[in-house]
């Protein structure tokens, strides 16, 4: 078939992803004229909000932000509160922290592996009609989910909006046998992680590729980095987390609410993929094992695969989890380290003004929070950079290179790769879906 060489195509909203992002393309004399996303929600103003609010308040008002990245959005809070504090957490704390973390990333990979990308390999428009066609892996999908949503119920007192972690530590430390609960849940999990990789090494992503920069967290040390480490990218750039904005480099474009962000290359790409890129050799055993089960390599420069390098770090996060839990079990807790709601009323934190940087990877990449406080321990000023936003200007260029590699397809065709793509990013929103409607004008 001929690539087409008049097209206008209009793709109001996207279905699978929280929130409103507009596509906007033209193609004349078979020549690309334009090719945008734009995203049309309205701004949260969850910055504005925390001014003059305590420093102590910040993670449970910026885990509002996101229903799925909630916890992340809590540890990014703690770590620039902390670091606004100069407080240092115990490798208990730590710990713990890294343990909530893997469950973010476990509850948020399986909901868009299983429910958003999985429909569109397995030829259905959403995950309803697989009730019918493939009742099995739905009940697996939410079987796994209910599991992690419950582990993390049992160490943070709820997954949406976890309550016990807060600035110096947890307000409840989990016993025992909450560790044992945590343990057996997980491993119950174990045949339906085998299930799923062998449903992910069914799974058929397009090929694509377009080389850009990778930015992730990178550490040092042998572990995955996930809650701590600099700033790196696959063009060899490092940061320190509190040079953030040099990572960044957030510029305004006025078709879009959303800010852009560029490093050494016109964009980068943040999120599993990126991880991948720039941690693989970190990775589980386990995990490693299933990427190459999955043929997925680094340098990887297709973001569909960005899917599949998400169930490498289920595969990491799950057994990651499970480890932590074995060795806090061995070892046991010090539960004096609990602190309590109002500790830092009674100075077990200290209140100072100040600045601190939190930088924490999150299931779509990393999620920065900074924020300056007085001496009262009130916030003055607040930044957040979530990694959606880091991804926009990717996800457009990616658009470029595609579009025109595409034209020769038919047009429900060409509206399946546009929407894959989009969704490969597990893009982060606003928290609201809709379905994809693209259309298209011949001239």
């Amino acid at each position: 078939m001929a690539a087409a060489k008049n097209l206008e195509i209009k793709v109001e909203y996207v279905t699978r992803v929280e929130g409103h992002g507009n596509i906007v393309a033209n193609v004349k004399n078979g020549r690309i004229e334009k090719c945008e996303f734009h995203v049309v929600e309205s701004p949260r103003l969850f910055e504005g909000m925390l001014r003059g609010r305590s420093i102590f308040e910040a993670q449970h008002i910026t885990s509002r932000i996101c229903g799925i990245c909630s916890c992340g959005h809590t540890l990014s809070s703690i770590q620039a509160a902390e670091d606004a504090l100069g407080v240092e957490p115990t490798a208990q704390t730590v710990k713990l922290r890294k343990l909530l973390l893997d469950y973010e990333m476990l509850d948020s990979h399986l909901l868009h592996v299983y429910l958003l990308a999985a429909p569109d390999a397995l030829g259905v428009p959403s995950f309803v009609p697989l009730i019918g066609t493939h009742n099995a892996v739905v009940r697996r999908a939410l079987r796994m989910k209910k599991a992690v949503n419950d582990v993390c119920d049992i160490l943070a007192g709820r997954h949406v909006h976890p309550i016990t972690a807060i600035v110096g530590g947890f307000t409840k430390l989990p016993r025992q046998a909450d560790l044992d609960a945590q343990i057996r849940i997980l491993e119950s999990m174990a045949g339906d992680m085998e299930e799923t990789l062998a449903l992910a090494k069914t799974l058929k992503f397009p090929e694509f590729e377009r080389e850009t920069e990778y930015v992730a967290l990178v550490s040092g040390d042998g572990e995955y980095p996930l809650l701590s480490g600099d700033i790196g990218s696959t063009d060899g750039k490092r940061f320190k987390k509190k040079d953030y904005r040099k990572a960044t480099n957030e510029f305004v474009d006025p078709r879009s609410s959303a800010k852009f962000t560029r490093l050494s290359r016109e964009s980068f790409f943040v999120g599993a993929l990126a991880r991948f890129n720039l941690n693989s050799a970190k990775l589980h055993p386990k995990a490693k094992a299933a990427a190459k089960e999955l043929g997925l390599k680094a340098p990887c420069h297709n973001p569909y695969l960005n899917t599949a390098a998400q169930v490498v770090e289920v595969v990491h996060c799950y057994h990651h989890a499970l480890e932590l839990l074995k060795e806090m079990r061995r070892e046991g807790l010090d539960y004096a380290q609990q602190v309590t709601v109002g500790a830092n009323e009674k100075g077990a934190v200290p209140v100072r003004a100040g600045k601190g940087v939190g930088a924490v990877e999150v299931p779509r990449g990393i999620l920065y929070h900074e924020y300056e406080t007085d001496k009262a321990g009130l916030i003055r000023n607040a930044n957040c950079i979530i990694p959606t936003n880091q991804n926009i200007n990717n996800i457009e260029h990616d658009f470029a290179k595609l579009l025109p590699e595409i034209l020769h397809m038919p047009k429900d065709e060409i509206r399946l790769r546009l929407e894959m793509l989009v969704r490969a990013y597990d893009p982060c929103i606003s928290c609201s879906a809709h379905y994809l409607d693209v259309e298209f004008v011949e001239r």
